[in-house]
């Protein structure tokens, strides 16, 4: 009984919330007009249906998205018969995700994820009628999971990862979050520490398959796209700072050009699409020769700072780079993930905030595919530092790419489980 009074509580203050998260739908909207569309569906209400039987999987953004990229093809090629719905909660994830429903055709279609409303969810469950669901990363929904147990749907946990900061938030919460752990079908977690951290928050048996983005392969013509820019940028060095976040451009910026490689060039590429123009603004304003990949430009000899400014590259981005900085790390947002960096055999540097992927980041210092640094002047004096020692770099890029191979794998064992609810 009290956990029932918990989540009704938990679903009256979401009810009273909805202005608030109107006016952040608008708010993003300014940026993002991709914010306002759908807008029925973030209630439940859809306009198509899919043949059944449907599998579905629900990948929050970008980043869950493209993780997701070999499980959807192993799961379209290991159940023919099955059409396949892949959620979302933002624009850009859902942009991502069309790429997929371009490259598999009619049986893959999209979708926005209700917001965690009873009503809202019972209305996406019966509409779609999955016969199992699958949630990337750390999407733990306690009214979407209370309607999916109801209907006796399974509903997995998959490539699930849980920091020791989001740990302590959901222990804050036991009778709201344990219930819903707890009817979790399946847990299929990144790393036995992320097993044991989802398993106090009342996850049961989580089972250690690894990281899906080991298995995610580099698009061929994007990597050559990126050692094309690298030919004709000729031996100047290239410092990539990859999905930097808010606060981040600033100190890089500002660092690179006092205590980067002398002749040296700056690739930087924001995470988030809404802050291209912000980031522009900022390099302009401290007078750097620079130029917009979004615009068609290369750089030139003179050019300091080349903004990346362009969807779906990134792997060009790192192809055409001596070394990488993982943004996020710098400030306390836990970092985004070196996987993809090491998988194009980019050596990454990683600054103090890697929570959110704690063990990848390790894992790959101690193989000598990364390096740890303090901040963003101690990452411009080591970027000067490997770029004047070839030998270096190219130890480091042989380690990357040795990492990358080694961890593959989580794919079939994902799929393993998947196959213990579908057959």
């Amino acid at each position: 009984m009290i956990r029932l009074a918990v989540r009704l509580i938990y679903s009256a203050l979401f009810y009273l919330a909805q202005p608030l998260v109107w006016l952040r739908l608008l708010w993003r909207a300014r940026r993002q007009p991709g914010y306002l569309r759908h807008f029925g569906e973030r209630y439940g209400f859809y306009a198509g249906r899919l043949p059944p039987p449907l599998i579905w999987l629900h990948a929050v953004s970008v980043g869950e998205t493209r993780a997701a990229e070999p499980l959807i093809g192993a799961l379209l090629a290991d159940y023919p018969e099955h059409s396949l719905l892949l959620t979302h909660m933002t624009p850009t994830g859902r942009a991502v995700g069309a790429e997929f429903a371009g490259k598999y055709g009619p049986r893959l279609t999209q979708a926005y994820l209700p917001y965690d409303l009873p009503d809202a969810c019972a209305r996406f469950l019966g509409h779609f009628a999955p016969r199992a669901g699958l949630l990337m990363e750390t999407e733990i929904w306690p009214n979407l999971i209370a309607a999916a147990h109801a209907r006796r749907l399974p509903l997995l946990l998959v490539n699930a990862r849980l920091s020791a900061r989001s740990q302590r938030g959901y222990l804050r919460l036991p009778p709201l979050i344990r219930p819903a752990a707890q009817k979790l079908a399946a847990v299929a977690a990144q790393t036995p520490a992320d097993a044991r951290r989802l398993e106090s928050i009342g996850a049961r048996q989580a089972r250690v398959t690894g990281n899906l983005k080991f298995d995610v392969t580099p698009a061929p013509e994007k990597l050559e796209l990126g050692a094309a820019w690298r030919r004709s940028l000729g031996a100047r060095p290239v410092c990539l700072a990859a999905s930097t976040r808010d606060g981040e451009e600033e100190l890089i910026l500002d660092a690179f050009v006092r205590l980067g490689p002398p002749d040296g060039l700056l690739l930087l590429v924001p995470r988030h699409p809404q802050r291209f123009g912000e980031v522009a603004a900022l390099i302009g304003e401290r007078k750097l020769p620079f130029c917009r990949r979004g615009a068609g430009q290369f750089p030139t000899p003179e050019t300091r700072v080349w903004l990346g400014d362009s969807m779906g590259e990134m792997p060009a981005y790192f192809a055409a780079a001596d070394l990488a900085l993982i943004g996020g790390t710098l400030r306390p947002f836990g970092g985004q993930n070196l996987i993809e960096a090491a998988a194009c055999g980019c050596p990454a540097l990683a600054g103090p905030h890697t929570y959110n992927f704690a063990q990848a980041t390790e894992d790959a210092i101690s193989c000598g595919a990364a390096r740890r640094v303090a901040d963003a002047a101690d990452a411009a004096r080591t970027a000067r530092e490997l770029c004047a020692d070839p030998a270096a770099l190219a130890a480091m890029r042989r380690a990357a790419a040795e990492f990358s191979r080694a961890h593959r794998g989580a794919t079939a064992r994902t799929l393993a489980i998947v196959r213990e609810f579908l057959g």
